[in-house]
């Protein structure tokens, strides 16, 4: 999907962030300019791979085919999907995400342990676009 936020398989798929240097603050989507925490003066910036597990903070059910530059075959129907904005509490922040398929909102709770594994975004004859999903632990599929 982007460059740079995630990297790895399997086990070790990993979301990428960035940590600054002088306030501690993590960033995702990644920040490599400057650091976005008014407060701080500012320091390097730092990439860290983040949590792989957190909890759920919020979940939603998609029921419209998002705009570009998502990528869908306009041909077959829309299937929602849930989304999922997990709290990743060792770095204090919400990551948004969809679920893996076959999970809904009627398997979600706020406060379920998830987990980031690699995904399909999309695939052509040529390219096969990778995304993260949160899946609930336990869940293998």
């Amino acid at each position: 999907m982007v460059s740079g936020w995630f990297a790895g398989d399997g086990n070790d798929f990993r979301l990428l962030g960035t940590r600054c240097s002088a306030c501690a603050s993590v960033f995702f989507p990644r920040e490599d300019a400057h650091c976005r925490n008014p407060g701080c003066p500012g320091g390097e910036l730092v990439e860290v791979a983040l949590s792989r597990r957190g909890r759920v903070w919020s979940y939603t059910d998609s029921r419209y085919r998002p705009p570009s530059p998502y990528v869908t075959d306009p041909e077959l129907p829309w299937e929602p999907r849930a989304l999922i904005a997990v709290e990743l509490a060792a770095e204090r922040i919400v990551v948004l995400g969809q679920s893996v398929p076959g999970v809904t909102v009627a398997d979600l709770t706020v406060g379920m342990e998830v987990e980031v594994v690699s995904g399909v975004l999309h695939e052509d004859a040529e390219t096969t676009w990778t995304t993260w999903h949160w899946r609930p632990t336990g869940v293998t599929a």
